[in-house]
């Protein structure tokens, strides 16, 4: 019988209710470089990293603006918003408690910059994980497996015994690409039944036991 070796958390619409935080950011900058914003716009962009966040944006602008500085000004106003509140997900603190009382490694495996994780990891507690792997420490970001992977070499695990909680298809991807067994909490997107994949609706319908059970 495998033994569940880890568990591995995304951050944003998993852990941390800041997918409306991220629209509002979004919005904001887009209404600055002169072109409106509506939730499809996020849709498309859910669970992906700065640089395709920001591209989209100018692909709808046209180039208005610096990249880079479209990317600073989306992270200092999801950061303005994080240092004022971190608003945590139903469920999210229990389970966390839960792995790390029991002795599982877990980690927290983000799309998000490190210095943006930072006030985010202010609300998570940063005592509630073993490691933490921020988006622009990876070369590739989810989809790509990589980030998880990176995350299982640092725990010495082998990521097929772990179990990877997911908010968003891209994350979803990127976890089942690594090996993990995946539970998929959709926030924004809606995310399928399928193979090696658990959907449910609320982090307060996991626990330590159903996650041992999808790598037993």
């Amino acid at each position: 019988m495998q033994v569940l070796e880890a568990v591995l958390f995304d951050m944003d619409g998993l852990l941390v209710d800041s997918e409306r935080l991220w629209y509002e950011s979004e919005a904001e900058v887009m209404a600055d470089l002169g072109a409106p914003w509506g939730p499809e716009d996020q849709e498309s962009l859910v669970g992906g990293s700065i640089a395709r966040t920001v591209a989209y944006m100018l692909a709808r602008t046209g180039p208005v603006a610096d990249p880079e500085d479209v990317g600073r000004r989306l992270l200092a106003g999801m950061a303005e918003r994080l240092r004022a509140n971190v608003p945590m997900m139903p469920g999210a603190k229990e389970l966390l408690d839960e792995v790390r009382e029991a002795g599982v490694p877990s980690a927290l495996v983000s799309s998000t910059h490190r210095a943006l994780m930072e006030h985010a990891l202010d609300g998570i507690g940063r005592d509630r994980l073993t490691v933490t792997v921020a988006g622009d420490e990876v070369a590739h970001t989810k989809p790509h497996p990589e980030p998880y992977l990176t995350a299982a070499r640092i725990l010495d695990v082998d990521p097929r015994r772990c179990v990877a909680l997911e908010d968003s298809p891209s994350g979803v991807d990127s976890a089942t690409a690594a090996g993990c067994h995946v539970v998929a909490v959709p926030s924004v997107v809606a995310i399928p039944e399928a193979p090696g994949r658990t959907v449910v609706s609320s982090l307060r319908e996991v626990d330590l036991p159903r996650l041992r059970s999808l790598v037993g």
